[in-house]
């Protein structure tokens, strides 16, 4: 396992992680198998989704906020609790098969950190299980 930061510039924003992902994966030597992308944060989340159009990550990021309102009736006295109820519905991790090193994603799709209440630095983990390259 090895991991990344990302540092987020915003407190709600998406940053696509794919590029990191793949670097970690070359590092490792990953051949076949599973790549497993996990951010170890109450308040970020890890999703797969299109990355050819900024505009459908604003507005996964805007239908998120209007669903979890940052001002609400929560008891969680930090003031972030909408930030937590975000991550639960986008989930911490995400699986990706790797295939002859190279991770299977759709034409448009990519690796996004989701912050929920930044900005802030993230501890990105990349976890791979398979055939790795033995070099000679």
């Amino acid at each position: 396992m090895q991991t990344f930061q990302v540092k987020t510039s915003a407190h709600s924003c998406a940053v696509d992680i794919t590029s990191g992902v793949d670097a970690v994966l070359k590092e490792m030597a990953a051949r076949d198998g599973v790549c497993l992308v996990y951010v170890a944060h109450t308040t970020a989340a890890v999703i797969i989704n299109e990355g050819a159009d900024r505009d459908v990550m604003d507005d996964v990021l805007d239908t998120l906020d209007t669903m979890v309102p940052w001002k609400g009736a929560y008891k969680h006295a930090e003031g972030n609790s909408a930030a937590h109820v975000k991550s639960i519905l986008a989930g911490g991790s995400v699986q990706v098969i790797v295939d002859s090193g190279r991770m299977v994603l759709g034409t448009w799709q990519k690796i996004f950190l989701l912050d929920f209440d930044g900005p802030r630095t993230r501890k990105i983990f990349v976890h791979f299980t398979g055939e790795r390259t033995v070099s000679p």
